[in-house]
């Protein structure tokens, strides 16, 4: 039984990483935009400097404009893509999951295989983000480029909760689609000191990238680990995942599929007249 279980839940992991690996138009931009927009924020940004609060000493950071702007950039087109990837993926597969589940498929397994790849696309975006972000950052190397991946990560688990909660919501691609953009502007916008002029401020805790933007300074430049704040992240991304999940259950389940007692009646012959494909009435009994 271990073991079914175990290939079912291989089968529906890999079908959901099928999924994903199917949207190219997202790929696309993972691979194209990523490079472009830290190009075009540091081509803004460079040479300038910020004071960032560092919310976990407290304390208020000194640090480059252009590689704080290169993070935030970062966080922006990871929420957007992966946000769009989960969004489109779940949108797209919920009538075959519908029709999995009416063949016998456990939706646990379903669920499962959905939270697994959810788990490995960002954290393999997360990674690839990191490593061309490497690449750009000014004076130096970052003081913990895994701090960065975890950032990146934890922002990416949070709007792959959000594509999937909208996923299961939103029937309208076009509006998903323009929710998941404005609220990942809004979000992480207002992370940088240098498009927000009121930043720095408490209510920016309050917003789901708040724990990942604090994870990245932590990885930017030597500072404490913002244990809290990664609990935090956590916080958001079981939030929306869950949320989505029990909707996903909910419109999934097999509400007219009736099981059939093992032993049933045997077949009785019956008098009355049958009816032909043609729909002439019968008299005779087969």
């Amino acid at each position: 039984m271990t073991s079914s279980f175990s290939r079912r839940l291989l089968t529906a992991t890999r079908y959901a990483l099928f999924e994903q690996g199917r949207n190219r138009f997202a790929l696309g931009l993972l691979l194209i935009f990523v490079p472009l927009w830290y190009y075009l924020v540091l081509l803004l940004t460079r040479g300038t400097t910020l004071d960032f609060k560092y919310w976990a000493t407290g304390a208020m950071l000194h640090v480059d404009g252009g590689n704080l702007s290169l993070l935030t950039a970062g966080l922006n087109a990871i929420t957007l893509i992966v946000g769009f990837m989960f969004f489109a993926a779940v949108g797209k597969g919920m009538q075959f999951d519908r029709r999995l589940v009416l063949s016998g498929y456990p939706q646990v397994v379903l669920i499962l295989g959905k939270l697994l790849a959810l788990l490995l696309v960002t954290a393999l975006i997360s990674l690839y983000a990191s490593l061309v972000l490497f690449a750009f950052w000014q004076h130096g190397y970052p003081a913990s480029l895994p701090l960065i991946w975890l950032g990146f990560w934890c922002s990416a688990l949070i709007y792959g909760g959000l594509g999937l909660l909208l996923g299961v919501l939103v029937t309208n691609e076009l509006a998903g689609f323009f929710l998941v953009i404005m609220v990942s502007l809004f979000d992480t916008f207002i992370q940088n000191p240098v498009g927000n002029p009121v930043g720095n401020q408490p209510i920016l805790k309050e917003f789901p990238s708040f724990g990942a933007m604090q994870l990245d300074v932590a990885g930017g430049w030597p500072n404490p680990v913002p244990w809290e704040y990664f609990g935090l992240s956590m916080v958001w991304f079981a939030g929306f995942a869950l949320l989505g999940l029990i909707i996903f259950w909910w419109r999934t389940r097999a509400r007219s599929v009736r099981t059939l007692p093992l032993t049933a009646p045997a077949p009785t012959v019956s008098n009355r007249p049958n009816l032909n494909v043609s729909g002439t009435v019968s008299s005779e009994i087969p």
